[in-house]
């Protein structure tokens, strides 16, 4: 069964930055998109960043652009997001996502067939 990985999250205070990662346990996403969604306490699954299949077109939600960069390293097989300038706000479990139908950016959760189990953020103020 195919697995999604992620790791990096952890305790940072507001303004600094962490590095998230996931890592499939297989090599068909090569050719689809990813992305990374978060669930903040109470709130449901919303999401944050999506790459295509090449790693030249990326998509954000509005409340991180410029602050975060997600990539994708395909001889790697392995997805980054880069969070900078973190906020309070920005704490939540992140989770990545691999598409098995597209390979361009998306935001539709739908559209994800796979899910890691999720990686905790926290920002403290």
């Amino acid at each position: 069964q195919v697995q999604l990985v992620e790791s990096g999250g952890g305790l940072v205070q507001a303004g600094g930055s962490l590095r998230l990662s996931c890592a499939p346990s297989e090599r068909i996403f090569d050719s689809y998109s990813m992305g990374w969604f978060r669930q903040a306490p109470g709130e449901e699954v919303a999401f944050v960043a999506s790459i295509g299949w090449s790693g030249e077109h990326t998509r954000y939600t509005d409340s991180v652009k410029g602050r975060f960069t997600i990539s994708r390293d395909n001889a790697k097989n392995i997805m980054y997001l880069q969070m900078n300038n973190l906020k309070p706000e920005d704490t939540a479990v992140y989770y990545c996502a691999a598409s098995t139908v597209t390979g361009v950016p998306t935001e539709a959760r739908s559209w994800y067939a796979y899910w890691g189990k999720g990686t905790l953020v926290t920002v403290s103020s």
